[in-house]
Order: C-alpha cells, then structure tokens, then sequence
C-alpha cells in the first residue's frame, strides 16, 4: 500500500505552519526526499494491514422513533458470548455508551463528524462484560463528542429525562442513564471527563459511578483528553454498580492511564458493612453555588444527616481548593482536548497504548468536512483551546497540570480524617430542554453550568459515586460520595448504607402515578 504523497503547495502550507520560508526550489526538493522518507510509512500499512483485525457480523437496527421515545438509543443489538468465562452478569441487559467501541456495530459519539464509522475491535469493558454473561442490547445516545453536561447537544436529537420528558437528561451518558432509569436496561457503561456518568445518574434518579482513574481500562471508547479520560457503570442500584465495577476493573495492558500496580477489590465483599464508625465530611464548598437551588443542598445536608443514625460521625469539612480545582480542570479539558480530541483526532500522539488508526483517519477527515455541524460546546473548546495552545503556547495547560498535585493534596488531606467526603452531585435538578432558537450563550450554560462540583474529581481521580438523595419537585436529587484514590470499596459501602437508610426509591413510572393520585 502506497500512503498519499505531499504536492508542492501542501509543503509549503507545511512550512508556513511551522515558520519556515521555502521558495518554489526548495519545496520542490523536498517532495522528492518525503517521498523517500514515506517509504517506512508504506511498510508500516502493509504490516499493519497484514494482522488488522476485521469486523464481526453483528446484528443491528436504528430503532424507530416510537420505539425509542427517550431518544436514548443510537441503534440496538443483541449480542452474548456463547461460552462466556463467567455468569457474574448472566442476563444482564446493558447498553453502551456510543463512544465506546462494539465491535461490527455503527459508532458517532454523539457526532456528524464520526457517523457511519463501524469499529473492528470491541473496546475492553465490552469484551469483559460479554465474557461475564451480559447481553449487549445496543449503543446509548452520547451528546457530541462527549463535551456536555445535558442532553440536548447530540446530532440525532435530544435525549429526554424519564421523570419529564419535556427535561434534559444529563449528559454525556444521557442515553445509559435515561435508558436505566425507565427500566429498558439493567445496566449502562458511562464515560466520565467532567462528570458525564454522575450528572445524567443524579438528573436520572440512578446510581453512577467514576472509579478511580486508571481502575477501568479506556481502551477502545473515544478520548477526550487522556489525563481525564474515565470508563464506569450506571445501574439501579450500588449493589449492581459493584458487581459491574468487579467485571470492568483491572489493568488490561493497552491503557497508558492505568498503573502498572492496578489493584482490583472484590467491591461486593464488605457491600453491607455499613458506616457505624466511620467519618463523614460534608464539603462546605460543594454547596452555596450561585446556580445552587437552596432545595437541592438542603435536601442533601438532610441525607448526609441521616448517615448519624447508623454510628458514623458526620462533620462539616471546608476544602477551598475544591472551587480551585474547577479551573484547574477547565484549562486542561479546554487545551487538552483541542489538541488530543480535535488535532490528535482523538487519540492524539506520544503515548503508548492501543490505538484505532482506522477511526482516527475517519474522523480526522469527517471532523472537517462537518466541523459547522459541531455542538456549541465543541466549537467553544476548539476555539478557546486553539487560543490557550497556539496563541499562549500551552503554558496555562502546563501550569494547570502542575497544579494537579496540589489539588490532589487538598482532598487527601481532608480524607486523613474522614472516610469519605459528601456533597450535591449536581446544584440543581433537571432543567428543561432548551428549544431550538436558543441563543448561543443560553445553549452554553444550560449545556455546562452544572459540573463544579463533578469535573474537579476528574483532575484529581479521586472515586467518586452518586446516589439518588431524595426528589426535588417530583425529579431526582443526587448526593455525591468521594473516596481516597482506589478505595472505590469504601465509597460504594457508604453508597450502599444510604440506600439502606433511604429505602426504596421511586421509579419515573411509580412517582408520576403517586402524583397524579395525590391530584386527585
């Protein structure tokens, strides 16, 4: 196979990029030494091309829109493994968040610019999840490129809140939320950069949780910025996110965001071993935002409270850094992300680890060619990004990534002495979806005026688990739970006692009939 050779213009776009000034002459002798130079880049493909796998033949359907009236599902599939390695999973419906590869089954991100590409290669969560006995049952509705809190920004249309469909969902794991909380699946894979697993779980009214970055393998979903990159379960209940937790975890060899001394619990083993005797710090800075509902962080003081009741110390606990971290957080997404996800075309370079060339080359072709197509939120980040690395030479991103250790140090200070930290998931509950004569800057805060309290854990990885807390208005609440790095175990025990102390939640379906009685 024989790659593409550079013209003579192209060279010289290629000099004037990196300041170089080449007359007609010196363009000319340059194409013939790059075709010399490309000849490793031919070998390589024929290499590459030799062990590339294939696709399987997989069953598939884009559902009808009355099949599909959350508009939570990009297409649906059945698929299972016939000799699965175990039954940990079996019968277990789950969707897929459709940045995450399934091997033979379309894939857009949420995006224009990735549509009609189909992956060869099963992402690694699916490949454990099949082998624990699930059944894939399709690919859930992302926002575009992943880069939203609500739900409005995917290209197919929005994803609508089971408690109200006129409402956001959450994003960017819109659709693996909405779908488990209206009972359609068992479970959902969520993906997690600024909150996308704990956002769409709290407006949901489910269980989501972030792991410990570097705990579950990313190989295979579509990065945004690979410092932030997360993979995690959606589910009813935190019994059935441990169980999920248990098949997903673990290192896999592919993912440079794992550390080589990945350790894995057993996070049902000590699930029922409640809270008598642990600390609870509720974080005085997760509460008191300026788009905070006063119900939102009184009705999770109130279930932190109960904690109490059940032997555990619960103390307010103030970690300025905590509002710091935002920001560290938002230059690295920013600048991050318009240099791996948008440049890099995803993957981006300098990294070992698996990556998919075959859907980088789509998108690097499809991200321009539909790039007016993009949400709001992208063309933000593109802009803004560009600005931060070309203009201010990426200093702030690496000022911000120095940072990191700092804010780090801020939560593990305060978890010296207290077990877990707890405060709201999101300020506020669901809003309504926005019409679609919105204007630009409205669009902006609807779509990321939620994640201050969410998208400082992923700089930092800490675990991070949301519950639903108790309803607002007749829609969810959700209370965050924070853990030190790699004791998800703790943070789902804890998780798990409140459920206990909760009782049952309600369904979409249950609460709007309890409503409709008490009208009458």
């Amino acid at each position: 196979m024989t790659v593409e050779r550079p013209s003579s213009d192209q060279i010289g776009s290629a000099a004037e990029h990196f300041g170089l000034n080449l007359d007609e002459a010196a363009r000319n002798e340059f194409v013939g030494l790059i075709d010399g130079a490309l000849g490793s880049y031919d070998v390589v493909d024929d290499l590459y091309a030799a062990e590339a796998p294939v696709a399987p033949a997989r069953a598939h359907a884009i559902p009808a829109a009355e099949d599909n009236p959350l508009g939570a599902w990009y297409v649906t599939t059945r698929i299972t493994d016939t000799h699965p390695v175990a039954d940990t999973l079996s019968g277990k419906r789950v969707a897929i968040k459709d940045n995450v590869a399934v091997a033979g089954v379309p894939m857009t991100n949420g995006s224009r610019t990735l549509e009609g590409f189909v992956p060869t290669r099963d992402a690694t969560v699916v490949t454990r999840l099949l082998d624990a006995g699930a059944e894939i049952t399709g690919k859930s509705v992302c926002e575009d490129l992943c880069f939203s809190g609500s739900s409005f920004t995917p290209a197919g249309g929005p994803v609508r809140n089971p408690w109200d469909p006129t409402r956001e969902a959450g994003g960017s794991s819109g659709g693996s939320a909405a779908l488990v909380a209206a009972g359609v699946v068992d479970l959902a894979v969520g993906g997690d950069q600024g909150g996308s697993i704990r956002i769409p779980a709290s407006f949901c009214g489910v269980v989501g949780h972030k792991p410990t970055f570097g705990l579950v393998p990313y190989t295979g979903a579509f990065p945004i910025e690979r410092t932030v990159d997360h993979l995690g379960p959606i589910t009813r209940t935190v019994e059935d996110a441990a169980t999920m937790l248990s098949v997903l975890a673990g290192r896999d060899g592919n993912d440079p965001r794992q550390p080589a001394d990945v350790t894995v619990d057993d996070y049902l083993d000590g699930l029922e071993g409640g809270v008598d005797g642990l600390r609870i710090g509720v974080v005085t800075e997760g509460f008191g935002h300026p788009a905070s509902q006063t119900e939102v962080d009184e009705t999770v003081r109130a279930a932190a409270a109960r904690f109490a009741e059940s032997g555990a110390t619960v103390e307010e606990v103030s970690i300025p850094w905590h509002l710091h971290a935002f920001h560290v957080w938002n230059v690295i997404a920013t600048d991050g992300a318009a240099y791996q996800m948008l440049d890099g075309n995803g993957y981006g370079l300098n990294a070992e680890g698996l990556y998919d060339p075959e859907q980088m080359e789509y998108f690097s072709r499809r991200r321009l060619e539909y790039a007016d197509a993009l949400s709001e939120t992208v063309k933000l980040v593109a802009l803004c990004g560009y600005h931060g690395v070309k203009e201010l030479g990426a200093a702030s991103y690496g000022k911000a990534r120095n940072l990191v250790p700092t804010a780090k140090a801020a939560y593990d200070e305060a978890l010296e002495n207290y077990d877990v930290l707890v405060m709201p998931t999101l300020p506020y509950v669901a809003s309504e979806l926005p019409g679609p004569d919105v204007d630009r800057a409205t669009y902006l805060t609807k779509a990321l005026g939620m994640i201050a309290n969410t998208a400082p854990l992923d700089v930092t990885g800490h675990p991070a688990l949301s519950v639903p807390a108790g309803l607002v208005g007749g829609l969810p609440v959700g209370m965050m739970i924070v853990g030190g790095a790699f004791d998800d175990a703790t943070v789902l025990r804890v998780g798990r006692a409140f459920e206990k102390l909760r009782g049952e939640f309600p369904s979409p379906d249950a609460n709007r009939h309890a409503e409709l009685s008490a009208a009458q």
